[in-house]
């Protein structure tokens, strides 16, 4: 059996899928509050114990953090994660890490139609990205090599905002006041959406209306509450911030399109789009994707499509882990040659 995790900065979720086969339909799933543990490693052995599984051959954790020698640094997250010391903690001698977008990558083709979701048509042939906004911001890439695509991590999410207009320049420089650093993530992620309605209520001095205030103090994710109005129409400030937090994803997914070629199409993943689909379906997004000067023509012919499974993470961590097994057991049949 396989143990597929995808461990975020709010939430870890662990999932059992079968060894060989084609499905990657889970037989148990788990989800933890990722902050209430002090590491991956407990939250591992409570999730066999939870399930009273027996032996467990490999694992694979998709994880928010870059991945360097089987050890990754959790972006969001206060923990260090060892492949090799998760191994011998949790008595399964296969472990392997994943960057969480990587993994998302691994998953897009074995998701099911019924599970994507076309925003824009295009001609959907050569490289792929994937960009999804979250807990944080995560990217990934797909090289076409002509026969099949091979996913590749990146921290593309960190990169410098690039302001477009008078609006964006005042908000690089309330970012870098409150951060120090102007990122994509800073904007393009749940914390992101509050820092857009700061910026929209403490820079151009929009009103806050008392309901909303308590709204927000009354429940756990101001961002959430700040999406819902906004769509709902119910708060200029609310709307203003969900207006420009699309045309910000728009403008990042088009630049990551030109910098991976990715003309077989760029998916968005991750659990904000999900949420604010009918946003998305609404000319803004789409406009500032394709506002690119001279590559304008270029970016209208490729496809963005909206990945709704949101155990995305999981069935690719699932599916690098079987590819694993596969070469393992290719290699083991090779013949020997002679000298």
């Amino acid at each position: 059996m396989i143990i597929a995790g995808d461990i975020g900065g709010t939430k870890t979720h662990l999932a059992l899928f079968s060894v060989d086969g084609e499905s990657y339909e889970y037989h148990c799933l788990g989800t933890y509050p990722s902050q209430e543990y002090s590491d991956l490693r407990t939250i591992v052995l409570q999730f066999i114990n939870d399930h009273k599984i027996k032996k467990i051959s490999y694992a694979c954790f998709a994880v928010a953090g870059p991945v360097q020698k089987e050890i990754v640094k959790a972006t969001n997250l206060p923990w260090v994660i060892d492949a090799n010391v998760l191994s011998i903690a949790c008595h399964i001698p296969h472990v392997y890490l994943l960057n969480d977008l990587e993994a998302n990558a691994y998953a897009i083709d074995i998701l099911d139609e019924k599970k994507i979701f076309s925003l824009h048509l295009g001609e959907d042939k050569g490289n792929r990205a994937v960009c999804s906004p979250g807990t944080g911001l995560g990217e990934a890439g797909l090289y076409w090599d002509g026969f099949t695509h091979h996913p590749f991590a990146c921290e593309g999410g960190h990169t410098e905002l690039g302001p477009r207009n008078e609006l964006e320049l005042e908000l690089v420089r309330f970012l870098i006041a409150r951060f120090g650093h102007s990122s994509y993530e800073r904007v393009l992620s749940g914390p992101g959406i509050h820092n857009l309605y700061n910026f929209f209520k403490e820079v151009k001095h929009l009103e806050e209306p008392k309901w909303l205030q308590d709204l927000m103090n009354e429940g756990e994710d101001p961002s959430a509450v700040i999406s819902q109005m906004g769509l709902e129409g119910k708060s200029e400030i609310c709307t203003k911030t969900l207006d420009l937090f699309c045309s910000l994803l728009g403008a990042e997914t088009g630049n990551l399109a030109l910098k991976i070629m990715a003309t077989g199409g760029v998916y968005l993943g991750g659990g904000i789009p999900p949420k604010i689909f009918n946003k998305l379906k609404e000319p803004c997004f789409i406009q500032s994707f394709i506002d690119k000067g001279r590559f304008k023509s270029f970016l209208e012919k490729i496809p963005i499509k909206l990945i709704l499974d949101n155990k995305a993470a999981l069935r690719g961590s699932a599916r690098y882990c079987r590819l694993q097994i596969d070469r393992k057991e290719s290699s083991m049949q090779l013949p020997i040659r002679e000298r």
